[in-house]
């Protein structure tokens, strides 16, 4: 009976700590999903802060960071689409080519440097190489060889160019003296050539098409050529001021450029060879 009993009264006790321990399972679960929204709202404000800090730190590094400086948009010079009126030179070459290099190596100029055209035109250069100007380079300088001085001289080195450098053209006027002429000459042959100073000096080829136009006189090695008297027509003046004419129909002239033509802004100055 003592053991029934003793077996009963543990039965008993062990019931009781099987319910109180359900009763704290259950009450636990309950706290747990009481608990479940604040966890969830706690999770969801500690991402919103780490976010919130690293849009922060992100934007005030970006503050700091110092900006590269974009580079200022230069305006483009004007464009002169009209045509740009220079000093004319007295005397010029008209060469057919696209290359100061090989120009200024036909010409064996020395002491040569980067020149403005403007400086370059201006008449204080011995020798100038101006830029390309529709297939065209023109030479301008106080170191060309002028019939004036030897015409032998004038012939050999037009020709000696010639050879080099194929078509070559080469004009001069003076309003001064009234001294003028104009040359054409190909792969080393004189094609045309007219000079004329206080008579004429040089004589040669077949007038061309433009001469004929604008209607040039060319007077003849024994034909007199003295100048006009007052009233009459000036012959020898009016030669003189259709120079510039024949050059702008044979290929440029260098008063009348327009510097959209132009490949560049610089030319070759320097010195002429000891040679002529």
């Amino acid at each position: 009976m003592k053991n029934k009993i003793r077996v009963r009264r543990m039965g008993g006790r062990l019931t009781t700590r099987l319910k109180e321990t359900h009763a704290r399972v259950d009450w636990l679960q309950v706290k747990m999903l009481d608990l479940m929204p604040v966890l969830l709202m706690l999770l969801f404000s500690l991402a919103l802060s780490v976010g919130t800090a690293t849009i922060v730190l992100v934007a005030r590094r970006a503050r700091l960071r110092p900006r590269a400086r974009r580079p200022r948009q230069q305006e483009p010079p004007p464009v002169c689409t009209h045509t740009c009126f220079l000093r004319r030179p007295a005397a010029w070459l008209a060469i057919k080519s696209r290359s100061l290099l090989a120009v200024q190596s036909a010409l064996g100029m020395r002491h040569t440097k980067p020149c403005p055209l403007l400086q370059g035109l201006a008449g204080e250069e011995k020798l100038f190489i101006c830029p390309p100007v529709k297939g065209w380079i023109l030479v301008t300088g106080s170191g060309l060889p002028d019939p004036s001085d030897d015409v032998d001289a004038c012939f050999r080195f037009l020709v000696e160019l010639s050879r080099k450098l194929g078509h070559v053209q080469y004009f001069s006027a003076s309003h001064m003296l009234y001294h003028h002429a104009w040359v054409r000459a190909d792969a080393g042959r004189i094609v045309r050539a007219y000079a004329w100073a206080g008579r004429t000096l040089w004589r040669q080829g077949e007038r061309t098409q433009a001469e004929n136009e604008l209607g040039v006189k060319c007077f003849g090695y024994t034909e007199p050529s003295e100048r006009s008297l007052f009233g009459q027509p000036d012959l020898i003046a009016m030669n003189v001021d259709k120079v510039p004419l024949l050059a702008a129909r044979w290929s440029l002239d260098p008063a009348r450029l327009e510097e959209r033509a132009l490949d560049s802004e610089r030319g070759i100055a320097g010195e002429p060879s000891l040679r002529y």
